[in-house]
């Protein structure tokens, strides 16, 4: 038995949850409404990348058994396919799940979204001081987080690729669900 749970602040991770959840049957919920996991053999768990980690993939690593498939989808802002950002985010992910946890997921990465005049004001306030030090980077130094960055303040910039998402569930079924 499957189940898609997500984490997702601003909606771009909610889209791709609903969106997989309407293709696949699979129910899709939120982390913060999971309880006991038990009676599932696999989990997708969807998370947002915040402030360098996975929204809620921690709280849901700890709601796991050892006999349970844990399939990782990362969205974020900077491009999935960049080897230096899926290297940045899979550290994080090592670093917030038990070892032997990640050593057995298998980890896959979209891009999300963002609306800069829809975020708190924390996040705003963030922002302006990352985007404050990137700019100051001479254009060598920036990784794909810091380029995708300063190329998308302010802005309203949209990326969530359902095409991608189908790819995705190709690859996770003939890889990990076969």
């Amino acid at each position: 038995m499957q189940i898609i749970i997500y984490g997702s602040h601003y909606g771009s991770t909610k889209r791709y949850a609903l969106r997989l959840a309407e293709t696949t049957g699979i129910e899709a919920v939120t982390f913060k409404e999971t309880k006991n996991l038990d009676k599932y053999d696999q989990i997708i768990y969807m998370g947002a990348i915040y402030a360098g980690g996975v929204m809620g993939l921690k709280k849901t690593a700890e709601k796991l058994s050892p006999n349970q498939t844990l399939i990782i989808v990362t969205v974020g802002l900077a491009d999935p396919t960049d080897s230096c950002n899926i290297e940045n985010i899979r550290k994080s992910i090592k670093d917030s799940i038990p070892s032997n946890l990640y050593d057995e997921s298998h980890i896959f990465h979209l891009r999300g979204a963002i609306d800069y005049k829809n975020l708190n004001l924390s996040h705003r306030l963030l922002l302006s001081m990352v985007h404050s030090k990137m700019s100051k980077l001479p254009e060598e130094e920036l990784d794909a987080v810091g380029k995708t960055m300063l190329a998308t303040y302010e802005q309203t910039v949209d990326f969530v690729d359902f095409e991608s998402l189908e790819t995705m569930w190709s690859r996770i079924k003939s890889e990990v669900l076969n």
